[in-house]
């Protein structure tokens, strides 16, 4: 019989968190963060990372585990989810991958095989010298198709791919798969787009007043430099400007709503291309929907 698996995905400020508890209380269960931020230490209001107290209540895997000052790669976060896995199917408790990454989430459901080229410090420190502007000229030049897939402000992600042409003297091929063998649930909170406007505007405003600007200001003082901070998404980019004296306080908080609204929209289309989706809207359509999964998988 096939292990399970519950996931739980769907845009920001949606309320993910909450269901994956309400969830693994339900059925004995344990959550895997799927969010490329909250593996770090000290992102923990900016990329809305459950409260210590939550942890308390449900064992959360993933969280706090990488020094922001360090890089992390997609196949790190898959094989270590792999790992946590085994345990908790071992344990005969039940696996809530949860997040907002769509390819940390879907690198493991359909077992991307990633390059086994090494690291290369030499050429990985040349590209880390250049500009994010030199860096995606290179790889539209050097790999046009991947150039078009990648998140092009994200300069980790373009050292890599540039890393990885250098070491295979060809372009970046589309990853060899090997599904993971489970039978797998996957529920995404659906809001409509009022409701979902109006939540990411509430959030911004709790953030900001449990005092994400400090968080930010603390990072700084770390040695966190601006295109790291820049890496770790909307709120910690927009922030340091504002705390760089680029942007006011007005426009800082206008154009992160604005931004923020529009990524919801960008995982929404990303979400879309999952398999079999059970969209919910409230907790206990997401405990009948997987009491009926259980049931049918007994």
């Amino acid at each position: 019989m096939k292990n399970k698996l519950l996931v739980i995905i769907g845009p920001t400020a949606t309320g993910k968190s909450d269901i994956a508890i309400k969830l693994a209380q339900e059925f004995n269960g344990e959550i895997i963060s799927a969010d490329s931020r909250q593996i770090y230490k000290g992102l923990d209001i900016g990329s809305g990372k459950v409260t210590k107290s939550e942890q308390k209540l449900i064992k959360h895997h993933l969280l706090d585990i990488v020094s922001p000052k360090k890089q992390f790669s997609v196949a790190e976060y898959q094989n270590l989810v792999y790992k946590k896995l085994k345990q908790i199917w071992n344990k005969k408790k039940i696996p809530i991958i949860c997040g907002g990454s769509p390819l940390y989430i879907i690198s493991v459901l359909e077992g991307w095989q990633f390059p086994k080229t090494k690291i290369n410090l030499k050429l990985r420190n040349q590209l880390e010298s250049k500009t994010l502007v030199e860096l995606t000229n290179l790889l539209k030049k050097q790999d046009p198709e991947r150039f078009k897939t990648i998140d092009q402000k994200n300069k980790r992600r373009i050292i890599r791919a540039l890393e990885i042409i250098s070491s295979t003297k060809k372009e970046v091929t589309p990853l060899a798969k090997k599904p993971l063998n489970a039978n797998i649930l996957i529920l995404s909170t659906q809001k409509d787009k009022t409701e979902l406007k109006n939540l990411i505007k509430q959030r911004l405003d709790r953030r900001l007043q449990e005092g994400m600007l400090e968080e930010v200001t603390k990072l700084k003082k770390q040695g966190l430099k601006a295109e790291k901070l820049d890496s770790f998404g909307l709120e910690y980019r927009y922030l340091n400007q504002y705390l760089d004296n680029k942007i006011s306080y007005t426009e800082m908080y206008d154009t992160l709503y604005k931004k923020i609204v529009d990524f919801s929209k960008r995982q929404i289309t990303w979400f879309k291309k999952f398999p079999d989706v059970k969209y919910i809207e409230s907790i206990s359509e997401a405990i009948k929907l997987t009491r009926n999964f259980f049931s049918s998988h007994e």
